[in-house]
């Protein structure tokens, strides 16, 4: 059973040594010194196109009264992560790979839209609009006061970018960032796309995020200790001079949306391992440069320091006696 601990904000550094990081604004990219102590960040930046601005946000879009809610809707309640991991019995498991699929299905969808001209609130609409048509509840929305269905992290957003009346344009790459509550439970899901003709250095960023998954995954099995995932993905970031962010974790994922373990993507001394049966999700997300935040004034959309570009992919896993299956896959 997931017991409640005292929500641990998910905008937190979740390692002891470190603190938490808010720096909101919508306007200034300065650094603080807390941030250049504790990250690295080289000077390269992607300096071709337009800096991210916040557009207009559409009402929140509403949901039939069949659907079942996660029990966080309409509840005064942040963000936050359950204790205890979340492993599951063979109805628990069917449920969860139910609810992968679907998510991997919507993210499927949501990336054939991706072209220049069509804005993030459009994206969230189809993402909304197909996920209540199968039965689901879109988990991002109202989670924390979200007011989206889907996260749309466009260039340099790192992540929970909320859908807005901005078009996307020829050479931006997007993160969609899909979760669906189906028959109570989550299944949680990302990748990064191109929109039409994206130069090769933004590509190759796009490219070595998915490979530092696939290879975190790979390394997946009962007993393995979660440490080993960060010190994958770092590896692999390192030997293309890439930045890993640290602000942002995986996490245990299933009747509840965010428990644990915290996944680091970062190089860790963490303890802990992989049990069978187990759920939760890695999601990576890789700079061209600083791997600083800083958090607009909306209090959820991340963008990196420098304006330097990011990418993520993420899946949810199920440990196996073989392994790890990945359940977001089509």
């Amino acid at each position: 059973m997931i017991t409640t601990r005292s929500h641990l904000p998910l905008f937190t550094l979740l390692n002891s040594s470190l603190t938490k990081l808010r720096m909101c604004s919508s306007s200034s990219s300065s650094s603080s010194n807390l941030a250049d102590f504790f990250f690295n960040s080289n000077k390269k930046t992607h300096n071709k196109r337009k800096r991210l601005r916040q557009g207009t946000l559409s009402p929140r879009r509403p949901v039939p009264d069949h659907i079942q809610l996660p029990p966080y809707v309409n509840v005064n309640m942040p963000p936050g992560i359950s204790s205890g991991p979340q492993i599951h019995d063979k109805n628990g498991i069917d449920c969860m790979r139910a609810s992968g699929r679907l998510a991997a299905q919507v993210l499927q969808h949501a990336g054939t839209l991706v072209m220049p001209g069509i804005t993030t609130d459009e994206i969230d609409q189809a993402v909304h609009e197909m996920i209540i048509a199968n039965g689901a509840y879109p988990s991002p929305l109202g989670y924390g006061g979200f007011p989206k269905s889907v996260c749309t992290s466009v260039n340099e957003c790192i992540c929970h970018g909320i859908p807005d009346s901005r078009a996307l344009e020829d050479g931006d790459i997007i993160n969609i960032d899909v979760t669906v509550y189906l028959n109570g439970y989550h299944g949680d899901t990302s990748a990064t796309f191109l929109c039409g003709e994206v130069d090769d250095e933004a590509k190759k960023l796009v490219q070595v995020t998915k490979e530092s998954l696939d290879k975190a995954i790979s390394i997946c099995a009962p007993g393995v200790v979660f440490k080993k995932i960060g010190k994958t993905i770092h590896d692999h970031a390192d030997r293309h001079h890439y930045g890993v962010v640290q602000q942002f974790v995986g996490h245990g994922i299933g009747r509840v949306f965010h428990s644990d373990p915290v996944i680091l993507h970062f190089r860790n001394n963490d303890r802990g391992s992989m049990v069978l049966n187990q759920t939760f999700t890695i999601e990576p997300m890789l700079t061209i440069g600083s791997i600083n935040p800083i958090m607009w004034d909306d209090d959820w959309t991340v963008v990196t320091e420098d304006e330097s570009w990011s990418a993520q992919f993420e899946h949810t896993l199920l440990i196996t006696e073989d392994g790890a299956e990945i359940l977001t896959q089509c």
